[in-house]
């Protein structure tokens, strides 16, 4: 595989060292470039100004990608957000997860979000960046005609209002098809997030691994975990391969949990593989 992305990380990941202590923000973005990587894509500022991050990003050498926004944020002041990643000089800004009343699942609720979230993605197309929707496994249900939820949210809305950022891992929980959609998403995916984990039996509550409570419905007999890229079950070279021939832009690793492992030789670690894939 001679031709390769730039390969970036979802500093969501790495939350535990910059939540409380914003200060280490230049130090924790120091050691992401010393690691590999070529870029970020944030999740959120800890309080620190727009310039500041800039400031650090071009000081270390970092490529701000993109941004993962909550909708709600979006909702109430699109304008600043904008203003905001604008300084940064963000290229894509996205929607990292769907509410519950919005999902595939509830026909009425998802009819009703989908013109919302074409305004908030016209207007960000309109400020000269691109909206990406980044996935989970809710999209992909089957709707009464047969589509999959997310190719349905696809084709109601315009390519340059909403693109994918398709997550390779909750597409392969969902559908065992990650290669098929970055192929069906060429030129519509700019950034395909690498991620990996490992799956065993039957899992009821999958979601509190990333931070969000849903009901919990009784004992658990299977396991998922995630893992740094290349430590999971997931099989790469052919969804890099697939990247490629998508003409996607970025790769970004993301990891959500990194259980008995720090955050950093987690993102060692899958940088370590990538290079070793010849990335």
């Amino acid at each position: 595989m001679s031709k390769k992305l730039p390969v970036g990380i979802q500093v969501y990941g790495l939350r535990d060292l910059l939540e409380n202590t914003p200060e280490n923000f230049k130090n924790v973005m120091q050691q992401v470039k010393d690691l590999g990587y070529d870029g970020v894509e944030l999740a959120g500022l800890y309080g620190l100004t727009p310039e500041y991050v800039k400031e650090v990003l071009d000081e270390v050498g970092l490529i701000p990608i993109s941004a993962h926004v909550a909708f709600a944020d979006m909702m109430e002041d699109l304008d600043s957000v904008i203003s905001d990643y604008s300084k940064i000089g963000v290229k894509y800004l996205v929607m990292p997860y769907m509410a519950e009343e919005y999902r595939p699942v509830n026909p009425d609720g998802f009819k009703q979000f989908l013109p919302l979230l074409n305004q908030v993605g016209q207007k960000i197309h309109d400020a000269g960046m691109t909206f990406l929707y980044h996935n989970h496994d809710f999209e992909f249900v089957k709707m009464e005609d047969g589509q999959w939820g997310y190719d349905v949210m696809f084709d109601s809305i315009p390519h340059d209002n909403l693109m994918s950022e398709l997550d390779t891992c909750w597409c392969d929980v969902a559908t065992g098809d990650p290669v098929g959609f970055v192929r069906k998403y060429t030129d519509r995916l700019p950034v395909v997030h690498l991620k990996d984990y490992i799956k065993k039996g039957e899992v009821k509550n999958m979601y509190k691994l990333i931070g969000i409570e849903e009901e919990d419905s009784g004992e658990e007999t299977g396991y998922f975990g995630f893992r740094p890229v290349g430590f999971g079950q997931m099989i790469w070279e052919p969804v890099l391969e697939a990247a490629l021939e998508a003409n996607a832009n970025y790769v970004i690793v993301e990891q959500d949990e990194h259980y008995e492992l720090e955050p950093l030789e987690c993102a060692r670690r899958s940088r370590e593989y990538l290079k070793i894939l010849g990335w």
